[in-house]
């Protein structure tokens, strides 16, 4: 064989390549014009996601999506609930398309098409309706030398079941300080929250917190609540959600002298999260008011803003809390505030 045929030959092999790899590609055509090729990934109602080799994973308006064509089958489900298994091509008139099932095939629009998922995998209606944990696991240590001797730590640990109808959290933490050889922080709390979002944006709530705070004289404390919540705001970012509900307070003092806290009151809280891709912040306050004296409450706020490390499932976690008790034991400060700075480790 001698080079110019060998040259030839090898042409043809890679020219055939090359246009097996475009004809393979899955195609997207916008209404300016555009033509981009790639994988499709996922339809979702409003954006067509797109792998492409040029610029990773781009989202693509529907509303401006005329024609799709997809070298593979996929699961379609239309606007009407109808679910077909089939390749998506484009059809004579703009911003129509042909679903090629097994069966047959089906004319549609593309705002028709409401979800798309690999053959074989989970439907994402289903996969949101089932419940997945998640764990986290913060601590920190801090200490002081010279002046004055400090040294304090503090653990936390949280567990998630959730789903997207509703959210169960087991939380618990303690918290420990020794400032000049004498205690300043010496608390521990244990809880869960239960969450049912029944109706769109309203929802129910259970929940109940327990432990003590020996700094402030508590032997121990609980406090149970139940009622209804509503989402002030429900981005797929930023969550703001109000509650209302009936609570049972408890509060047992070390001092015999200290009159207990026995009685039922409200329970009111507002809890914000926003994710964005690189860090979240957390927002919750909680005022629990008794009604044997509305002058007797507790108020707790915490703020705290995660930042991802590259190390793994770890972040960093910077924030304040502050807990108020209008009518602490005689002698006791009413309101303790922490700052702190957390690693907090995250696995599922």
């Amino acid at each position: 064989m001698n080079l110019t045929k060998f040259v030839k030959i090898l042409f043809t092999l890679l020219t055939g390549a090359f246009l097996t790899a475009i004809l393979s590609a899955d195609v997207i055509g916008t209404k300016n014009g555009s033509k981009l090729s790639g994988k499709v990934v996922s339809i979702d109602g409003t954006h067509v996601v797109l792998d492409t080799d040029f610029a990773g994973e781009i989202k693509i308006k529907q509303s401006e999506v005329e024609s799709i064509t997809t070298d593979g089958p996929l699961n379609v489900r239309l606007a009407s609930g109808t679910v077909l298994e089939g390749a998506i091509g484009a059809s004579a008139a703009p911003g129509d398309v042909h679903i090629a099932g097994k069966d047959g095939g089906v004319n549609t629009t593309v705002d028709k098409l409401a979800m798309t998922w690999t053959p074989g995998a989970i439907d994402p209606a289903v996969a949101a309706l089932q419940r997945k944990w998640a764990y986290e696991a913060a601590a920190d240590i801090t200490g002081k030398t010279g002046n004055s001797e400090q040294l304090g730590m503090a653990l936390q640990f949280r567990a998630t079941l959730a789903s997207s109808f509703d959210t169960l959290q087991f939380y618990t933490a303690y918290e420990r300080q020794v400032t000049d050889h004498e205690k300043s922080s010496d608390q521990f709390k244990a809880g869960l929250d239960y969450q049912n979002n029944f109706a769109g944006r309203y929802s129910w709530y259970v929940r109940d917190e327990g432990g003590f705070d020996r700094v402030k004289d508590i032997d121990l404390y609980n406090v149970a609540a139940a009622g209804v919540g509503y989402d002030i705001l429900k981005t797929k970012v930023d969550t703001l959600t109000g509650r209302v509900g009936l609570a049972y307070r408890y509060e047992n003092y070390g001092d015999p002298l200290a009159e207990d806290l026995d009685s039922v009151g409200l329970d009111i809280g507002l809890n914000n999260q926003l994710t964005m891709n690189n860090w979240s912040m957390t927002n919750r306050i909680s005022y629990v008011p008794a009604f044997d004296d509305f002058a007797n409450y507790r108020f707790y706020h915490e703020s705290y803003i995660e930042l991802p490390l590259k190390i793994g499932w770890w972040k960093l976690r910077i924030g304040v809390s502050n807990d108020y008790n209008s009518k602490p034991p005689a002698g006791y400060e009413k309101l303790d505030t922490t700052y702190f700075t957390r690693l907090v480790l995250n696995w599922k």
